[in-house]
């Protein structure tokens, strides 16, 4: 400690004077004691001051402090020293005290400029979530998205402080506007999709309806084309709520299973019949191809008739092969109907066997006549003379032709 006793002095009555650059003053009286103990006593209350003067601008230095909370202090103790009770180095501690009052000025400044930088920031950061939260409000249709941000915009909006009291309440009645105009909007649109999922649900009811009525039906391609009508008007409709949409959707889809499985079942077997048909056809066209026409064409032709009859007999064949086994068939035809028809031409008036029969039938019918005229039956001659003259004519053309 230095001694601040140096700074001060005592009279022979007790009065204690402290040197300054203005002189003398008193700062008290000692009667208790030597002078000695006077000026320490008063040099510790010197002391004191010091000691206050040195925490300050230790925390000022540091930073710890509020340095608007410092200059007060400082001014504080320099107004003081004009009239303080004290012993010491009164002008130096004043010096100091004004060095430390512009610091601590200096500080104060720049923190006024950090608070206002601050006020400012936190200003701009809460106008631009209220403009935000107002455009969501107008514009947004993401529902959850969007009401989620706001629940943000509010937990961030409640960390940001320094904004002045007025400005905060203007900037809050606009985020709250903006925020339960939001709510009105979105429990609007909610209350709309909710009769939309109505109406659209009483519609695909209706569909699941109609539906269920053609499950059970044979007319196939008719009801396949129903149902496919139904499926195009499903998809055009409006989805109902979830619950519903799922329920209804399983039994019209099930009504629809339930047909095309039958149909696939009906459809199945009919084509095992038609496979069968197919090869029961191609069995009959490899017996046909295989007749030696030629060589016996009589016999080709009876073989080939009775092969027809088996064929209608077979019953339908896959459309797809049916034209081509029809073709190869009707060449068979056609080359037995060709060697039959050259036979025909080769052979003799005499030795034609229907030339023969024919003959044989115009003599019987000239007995007839000859026994209907010796019998003297004119009605029977007339009938047998008709008679004869018609197979004399038919055996004339026949024999022309032949």
């Amino acid at each position: 400690m230095s001694d601040w006793t140096a700074f001060g002095r005592v009279d022979a009555d007790g009065t204690v004077y402290v040197k300054t650059t203005e002189g003398e003053r008193v700062v008290g009286s000692w009667q208790a004691g030597a002078p000695e103990e006077g000026l320490a006593h008063f040099a510790r209350r010197f002391a004191d001051l010091v000691t206050e003067v040195d925490l300050t601008e230790a925390r000022l230095n540091s930073g710890a402090a509020d340095a608007g909370h410092s200059l007060s202090t400082i001014r504080r103790i320099r107004a003081s020293l004009a009239e303080a009770h004290v012993v010491g180095d009164i002008d130096a501690l004043a010096a100091r005290l004004d060095r430390l009052a512009t610091v601590a000025e200096e500080k104060a400044g720049e923190a006024r400029a950090a608070r206002d930088a601050a006020r400012g920031e936190a200003l701009a950061r809460k106008t631009a979530l209220v403009e935000e939260a107002e455009k969501l409000a107008a514009e947004s249709t993401g529902w959850k998205t969007a009401g989620d941000r706001l629940k943000e915009i509010l937990d961030e909006w409640k960390t940001i402080r320094g904004v002045d009291k007025k400005a905060d309440g203007e900037l809050w009645k606009r985020f709250a506007a903006a925020r339960d105009g939001f709510t009105r909007r979105r429990g609007a649109h909610f209350a709309s999709l909710d009769a939309q999922r109505k109406q659209a649900q009483a519609e695909k009811e209706e569909l699941v309806t109609e539906a269920e009525k053609l499950k059970d039906s044979s007319d196939w391609a008719a009801t396949a084309n129903q149902l496919k009508d139904l499926m195009t008007r499903w998809k055009a409709a409006p989805r109902a709520s979830k619950e519903a949409e799922q329920r209804l959707w399983e039994r019209f889809r099930a009504a629809q299973d339930d047909f095309f499985t039958r149909r696939s079942e009906v459809f199945s077997a009919r084509d095992n019949e038609l496979r069968g048909n197919l090869e029961r056809k191609q069995a009959l066209l490899a017996e046909a191809e295989a007749l030696d026409i030629d060589s016996d064409p009589k016999g080709a032709q009876a073989k080939l008739r009775d092969i027809q009859a088996q064929w209608h007999e077979a019953g339908r064949v896959p459309r797809e092969a049916a034209a081509g086994l029809e073709r190869r068939l009707r060449v068979i035809d056609e080359k037995v109907r060709e060697v039959m028809d050259s036979a025909w031409r080769r052979t003799s008036k005499e030795d034609s066997p229907l030339l023969a029969q024919m003959r044989a039938q115009v003599a019987e019918a000239e007995e007839r006549l000859a026994r209907a005229q010796a019998a003297g039956d004119a009605r029977r001659v007339r009938e047998a003379e008709q008679a004869l003259a018609s197979k004399r004519q038919f055996l004339q053309l026949a024999e022309q032709s032949s």
